[in-house]
């Protein structure tokens, strides 16, 4: 006869257990550690964390168990029914206090110096499970320390071999670049290989290491942690939104920390949001309003830059005016961007700038499957994507379904390095992906499949081939029951959407290719952000142009006549919708440099100068009340000349010169992922072209020439030649290229 439960009304799977006489109910095969957690009573612990598995080398965790002679570590203890837990009986305390007095044997006393000082877990648990007098006087362990890049500090002689970040660079980020090595007491945490770290996700070893053994390096030693106040804000480098914090002293940004949010990020972040802070402090910050005369640029006061500015708007108003936005644009910006459009009876309103064909008028949309339900999918196909460097917390979701079964199919022009296993790849020229999508084996697959996902990246959505490659995706879907997600191009490019800054007549393409006489630019360095970069010059150069600005760089100077400077997300308040849907908040962090201003109060003041209606509102809550998403009948454009002879191009953002923030943080442009220019050809194309790697090739295109190294890899489809966009070296590189030798 079984036994019977301690208490028979228990939800389904769960049993009853005795924390400190506290009873509770606790999953089966959870472990105390969970239980006490969810129960509020603290057990204190190094090496366990709720994301990764469980090691159990730190012991900090011992607790007593009824029945159990000797005391049990509780992070890797399962809950039985009926068990009775003491974690502050003195056993238990007795036990953590003798743990604890081992793992201070060999830590060195840098409190005073180190840069986890005032929010450190072993500070913390020390105070109250340390001993004040150390009975050891032997000599302490020094560790070499190893250089792991740019991003990450080390002092490895403070490390206490928890592991977090072993499991973090394993299991969270599928690297397996940090391993120990070494025995018993001269175990030490490294690379092997003394390369620095390449993961995209390196800096959240920072946020799980319970010690100072790694730490910020770009924020080290430049303040204490009392020193900061945390605001919150969200990255804007991608359409995740990552939520985070911004930890700010007297007005300066000095570092970045992730908040929670299981339904986004998790506890993570990635290394382009959480480093990005020191593109805020780039010496070309535009700080002050500037007009042009003559050619030549002055600081001018905001009401002469204003004026200025409306009188162009004036001048140029309906069909010969074009209005960009830079996709990272906030809702509050958008919509005054929106009444602005309409006030001056302009069609010609888009955000999609860095989009070849936007014939099919599609624009952003969110996704079918959220966020958190791709790590249940069991057949994930990624299409046109380089999802590690595209949404670096996306593809560690894809990770985490593939670690629990979920297979993955790829449709890409480049055999891209994912951090997990694919089932199928089908690496196809862009012309080719669409049809490949269609090919039965693939569909039959994710017929079969309870919860499949259709991932639609970068490389389809703006390449020269789009609509066809969308219209693909959205057959495939519904052929199959599978879930769509089309990665939206920019941070906020759901919220553009939302609140109409989409056109009704000309879109992005059409007003720079048929040059309007002005345009207003948003947040947007013309010699970077653009699709076509030359059409884009060619047409800003030709006309009058207002730029509100962040950073008054030298493409921008060439081609406006009224810089306005406005400020970056971190400076703001505002609301920016990312891939799910979900309208987040920021607040201000960073204080606006010089005379720069909310972008949402120089939209007030321009619209109050043209007297134009909806510019009435006296603060934020103003305009705020006054926002209401409205539908727009997406004027359709041109599709794309691709025809004629020569390689398809496929264009990957690179991961750090996504924009212009991100160009212009330091240490992210030392980080080994952040390669020069290069253009990666088959090694068929290359024999027929007589290139090899190293040499020099030069790319002809309708957008202009491009002269490049070339390097040689059987990664790229044949008849492709990839590059990576982001550098004026590669902006002519669209469509088809004639190669030859430089």
């Amino acid at each position: 006869m079984s036994a019977q439960p301690v208490n028979p009304n228990l939800p389904p799977d769960h049993v009853t257990v005795f924390i400190d006489g506290v009873e509770m109910a606790a999953p089966k095969g959870s472990m105390i550690i969970h239980a006490a957690d969810k129960a509020g009573i603290p057990i204190p612990r190094f090496c366990y964390h709720d994301k990764l598995a469980v090691a159990a080398n730190c012991r900090m965790c011992l607790v007593e168990v009824e029945k159990m002679p000797k005391p049990a570590p509780a992070c890797a203890t399962p809950v039985m029914d009926g068990m009775k837990v003491a974690t502050r009986s003195d056993k238990a305390l007795k036990s953590q206090r003798n743990v604890m007095e081992f793992l201070l044997i060999n830590h060195p006393l840098d409190c005073p110096i180190c840069d986890q000082g005032g929010e450190c877990e072993l500070q913390d648990l020390s105070l109250g499970y340390g001993r004040s007098v150390s009975r050891f006087a032997e000599r302490k362990r020094v560790v070499p320390d190893e250089d792991i890049g740019p991003l990450v500090a080390t002092e490895m002689t403070r490390c206490i071999q928890c592991t977090r970040c072993v499991r973090f660079t394993a299991e969270i980020a599928g690297t397996y670049e940090l391993g120990g090595m070494y025995r018993g007491e001269n175990l030490q945490i490294g690379t092997y290989d003394g390369k620095p770290l390449t993961t995209e996700l390196s800096g959240n070893v920072i946020d799980v290491c319970p010690v100072g053994a790694l730490t910020n390096k770009v924020f080290q030693f430049k303040a204490r942690p009392w020193e900061l106040i945390a605001r919150e804000s969200l990255g804007y480098h991608d359409a995740l939104g990552s939520n985070l914090f911004l930890h700010v002293r007297r007005g300066e940004v000095l570092r970045t920390v992730p908040r929670d949010n299981e339904a986004v990020n998790e506890c993570w972040l990635s290394d382009r949001d959480r480093y990005s802070h020191q593109g805020l402090y780039a010496e070309d910050r535009a700080t002050v309003p500037m007009v042009k005369e003559n050619g030549e640029w002055r600081e001018a006061s905001w009401e002469e830059a204003l004026a200025k500015a409306a009188k162009i708007l004036r001048d140029n108003g309906a069909d010969r005016l074009g209005i960009l936005a830079g996709p990272a644009t906030s809702n509050e910006e958008g919509a005054l961007l929106a009444r602005l459009a309409e006030a001056l009876g302009t069609g010609n309103l888009d955000h999609r700038i860095g989009q070849h064909d936007l014939s099919d008028a599609a624009h952003a949309t969110t996704f079918a499957a959220p966020v958190a339900d791709i790590n249940h999918a069991d057949v994930i196909v990624i299409v046109g994507s380089n999802l590690r460097h595209e949404l670096p917390l996306v593809n560690q979701r894809v990770r985490k379904a593939w670690t629990r079964g979920a297979k993955v199919y790829v449709v890409n022009p480049v055999d891209f390095d994912f951090t997990y296993d694919v089932a199928q790849k089908a690496i196809v020229a862009p012309s080719q992906i669409a049809a490949t999508l269609g090919d039965d084996g693939l569909v039959d697959i994710a017929k079969n499949a309870t919860r499949a996902v259709v991932i639609v990246g970068a490389l389809a959505e703006n390449g020269p081939y789009a609509a066809q490659i969308r219209k693909a995706a959205a057959d495939f879907a519904a052929a199959t029951g599978a879930s769509l997600d089309r990665i939206p191009q920019g941070a906020n490019a759901v919220g553009l959407s939302d609140y109409g800054v989409l056109p009704t007549a000309r879109d992005a393409q059409s007003m720079l290719a048929d040059a309007r006489s002005a345009y207003v630019l948003y947040g947007i360095e013309p010699g970077m952000d653009f699709a076509d970069t030359a059409t884009a010059l060619k047409a800003l150069n030709a006309a009058q142009v207002v730029a509100f600005s962040t950073f008054a760089c030298r493409s921008t100077r060439a081609v406006a006549d009224v810089i306005l400077p406005i400020g970056l997300l971190p400076e703001i308040d505002a609301t920016l919708t990312n891939l799910d849907g979900r309208q987040q908040a920021t607040v201000a962090g960073g204080k606006l440099p010089g005379q720069a201003r909310a972008g949402w109060r120089v939209l007030r003041a321009l619209g109050g100068e043209l007297q134009a209606k909806g510019f009435d509102f006296i603060d934020l809550a103003g305009l705020r009340a006054g926002m209401q998403m409205r539908e727009v009948n997406v004027a359709a454009g041109k599709a794309p000349n691709v025809s004629g002879d020569g390689l398809e191009v496929a264009a990957s953002m690179a991961i750090y010169r996504s924009d212009a923030v991100v160009r212009r943080a330091p240490a992210l442009q030392s980080h080994p992922l952040n390669v020069e220019p290069k253009a990666v050809i088959n090694p068929k194309d290359a024999a027929a072209l007589g290139f090899a790697d190293g040499v020099v090739g030069k790319f002809n295109t309708a957008a202009g020439t491009a002269t490049l190294p070339v390097s040689v890899s059987d990664k790229v489809a044949p008849g492709t030649v990839w590059v990576e966009s982001g550098h004026g070296a590669t902006a002519p590189m669209s469509g088809r290229v004639q190669a030859g030798r430089a």
